[in-house]
């Protein structure tokens, strides 16, 4: 199994964890595609999709709602949920069931609401058995 994703190049700085998934912002901080270079994620040498199935989560959680012409049913509507004061749990919880059947656990959570007017989700997952996860996670 394939997929792609980006990685900071050489030049820019990237903390040493993910940490938080801000709607509408990268999970790795920044929006200058120039700071990015694609890599592929394969599975790893164990057989395992552990890496495979994070980055497609990660660029589900980074999705619009339906923008997507070949899985509609995936993405969160981070814009409409901004412009119309609603968190947007319920796709959260969807994406969170369309993806936990590849990973020992995964667990999509809200914070607190604060003044910022971006919901914020922690992610936490636990990798299955023997998989081998890329640092940093191509997103």
């Amino acid at each position: 199994m394939r997929t792609w994703g980006r990685v900071p190049s050489q030049t820019s700085s990237y903390p040493a964890g993910i940490g938080l998934f801000i709607i509408g912002q990268s999970a790795i901080g920044g929006n200058d595609a120039s700071n990015y270079v694609w890599v592929e994620v394969d599975t790893d040498e164990n057989g395992n999709n552990d890496a495979v199935w994070l980055t497609t989560l990660i660029q589900v959680l980074k999705l619009n709602y339906g923008e997507s012409p070949i899985y509609g049913n995936y993405g969160i509507p981070g814009y409409s949920s901004v412009m119309n004061q609603i968190v947007p749990d319920y796709y959260a919880t969807m994406t969170q069931q369309q993806f936990s059947q590849y990973f020992v656990t995964l667990n999509l959570s809200r914070q607190a609401l604060t003044d910022s007017p971006n919901p914020t989700y922690d992610v936490s997952i636990t990798a299955n058995p023997g998989s081998v996860l890329q640092n940093p996670v191509p997103v």
